[in-house]
């Protein structure tokens, strides 16, 4: 009987806090929310119903104050900011032809998912699948970074 007593006053306890934790009435004005009734009037906003509102401050910079260069920021001349591209772009063509380079020479190693077997390789037939496996993954990733200078490449134009 104590157990059962326990429990409805717990229950009662619990009832009686719920009202206090419920939100006030929201109100969507647009793309902005509220829950000031006297100002959503004025506004003529919507009650929103159904749902929890939850509003997240952003500390994103608005996208022109994001563009805008800083007050103290030294400016660079056009004649300079022309050979700073004009340099990396002679830098981009040298990391290129060192990429392909090294493309080349992994596709002929590769030899069409086919390299030649080494000695140990022709008793281990486990060893050559390995270095097969780790040939076509370094050619992969010589491809893609030869594609990605490429694009930069292109971007310099």
């Amino acid at each position: 009987m104590k157990h059962v007593l326990f429990v409805l006053t717990s229950l009662l306890a619990v009832l009686a806090v719920l009202p206090a934790h419920a939100q006030d009435r929201i109100y969507r004005c647009g793309n902005e929310y509220t829950n000031n009734a006297s100002q959503a009037k004025e506004r003529g906003c919507k009650i929103v119903e159904g749902g929890n509102v939850t509003v997240l401050q952003s500390s994103k910079p608005t996208p022109a104050a994001a563009a805008a260069s800083p007050a103290g920021a030294p400016k660079v001349s056009e004649a300079d900011q022309k050979a700073r591209d004009s340099d990396r772009r002679a830098i981009l063509q040298d990391e290129l032809r060192k990429a392909e380079t090294k493309l080349a020479e992994l596709t002929k190693t590769y030899n069409n998912g086919f390299p030649e077997k080494s000695a140990l390789e022709m008793r281990n037939a486990q060893a050559y699948q390995e270095r097969t496996a780790d040939l076509k993954a370094k050619l992969d990733r010589a491809q893609a970074d030869v594609d990605g200078i490429r694009r930069e490449l292109e971007r310099t134009k």
